[in-house]
């Protein structure tokens, strides 16, 4: 997810990501509260919970929004 008033990335896992945003937005994650309002501008559907924490992973191992950006506009 995005934030729409900073630009800032938030990459995150869950098995129900409707809810997940809805919490982002209403600042029920202490990680993104009022940094919002979110948008979701990835989501790839996995089989297992450990392939979907590999990418986590990898993505932010980029450290760049800009470099994130170029992964998903090159794979989503």
């Amino acid at each position: 997810i995005q934030s729409e008033s900073s630009g800032k990335i938030y990459i995150g896992q869950t098995n129900d990501l409707k809810d997940r945003l809805l919490r982002h937005n209403s600042n029920q994650s202490l990680s993104t509260k009022n940094k919002g309002p979110w948008r979701l501008i990835f989501s790839k559907m996995f089989c297992s919970r450990s392939e979907a924490v590999l990418l986590e992973k990898k993505l932010k191992s980029f450290k760049n929004t800009s470099r994130i950006l170029r992964w998903i506009e090159l794979n989503g």
